[in-house]
């Protein structure tokens, strides 16, 4: 079944761009080492009131600000996606994602709260990633076209699109995992791990060789996602159009990661983070995010258009047959 509610479908894509908003706030804010720039929280400051812009506050607090009121909008918008659409499922997409969002909003608070603990920020940026996922979805899910009941086109292969694509929004999401570890650590994973001091000056290479594995593979996923789109289903524009812009955020993607890691390879020994840096950082974060949400999207348009055929169980008629 389909609904279609024209000012709560754009009402969800505004949330969904506040959200995408929101990770440019928090990478803003991780860029400039701004995480602590406010030492309490919920307070700022020990008050409610407005503090003063200036240094690291206008990153911490703005991203606070900002944090709040994607936490109303997207309360708001679960309240009329119960009260106007009948649809039970995308109900509880929308309380999923107030839960998701309360629930960022406490770990934003822990990690003010314990100096930035690496597992709970890695939580945090993760959340994030997360939210925003869910966020988009309720923006695809009330758009005037959303059917699950589409015409269908058969995909025999192994293994199938809708497989393939799945594992694919997966992988990405556990690289963006690592990013997150490697972005919150000056060390990465490797700082559990004590070492020399002419060793520890090459951590942070060290400590970046998981995220470019990872980059690796999510690199040969997605060409093989978009290389079969074209092969296979070049005439469905619901599988090609995502397909191809995957491929191009991909792209994107990695010539950010290669230039923010060149960059803070060359302001290593710099006194505080560089603007050139935090753009170029903050840009490859919020590139990851869109090229998740792309890859969820055209997950969600294989199940739309793709049917994987049944493979059919032959039962013998007589016990000789089930023995030869």
């Amino acid at each position: 079944m389909n609904e279609y509610h024209p000012w709560l479908h754009r009402y969800a894509a505004f949330v969904a761009f506040c959200t995408f908003l929101l990770i440019v706030a928090g990478a803003l804010v991780t860029g400039n080492d701004a995480g602590l720039s406010v030492p309490d929280w919920p307070t700022s400051f020990g008050t409610f009131r407005m503090p003063r812009m200036v240094g690291g506050v206008k990153f911490e607090h703005g991203h606070r600000m900002i944090a709040g009121t994607v936490g109303i909008f997207t309360i708001l918008l679960a309240i009329w996606i119960w009260r106007q659409d009948s649809r039970r499922w995308i109900r509880w997409v929308g309380f999923a994602a107030v839960m998701a969002v309360l629930a960022q909003a406490v770990l934003g608070g822990v990690t003010v709260l314990f100096f930035l603990p690496v597992a709970i920020s890695t939580a945090h940026a993760t959340l994030a990633q997360i939210f925003f996922c869910l966020a988009a979805s309720l923006a695809f899910f009330t758009s005037a076209d959303w059917r699950w009941d589409e015409a269908k086109v058969e995909d025999p292969s192994t293994p199938s699109l809708q497989l393939l694509t799945t594992v694919t929004t997966g992988v990405i999401l556990v690289q963006l995992i690592l990013g997150a570890v490697y972005r919150h650590t000056p060390q990465g994973i490797t700082t559990a791990y004590p070492a020399p001091a002419p060793i520890s000056s090459l951590l942070p290479r060290v400590s970046i060789v998981p995220h470019v594995v990872g980059a690796c593979v999510v690199t040969l996923l997605i060409g093989w996602v978009v290389s079969t789109v074209l092969m296979r289903f070049s005439n469905q524009p619901g599988l090609l159009h995502p397909a191809l812009l995957l491929g191009g955020l991909l792209v994107a993607q990695l010539f950010l990661g290669i230039g923010s890691l060149i960059m803070k390879i060359e302001a290593r020994n710099a006194p505080q983070p560089l603007p050139p840096v935090v753009d170029i950082t903050t840009a490859h974060v919020a590139v990851g995010a869109l090229v998740l949400v792309t890859s969820l999207y055209l997950t969600y348009q294989a199940r739309r258009f793709v049917s994987v055929p049944k493979q059919e169980l032959k039962v013998a008629s007589t016990p000789h047959q089930a023995t030869t």
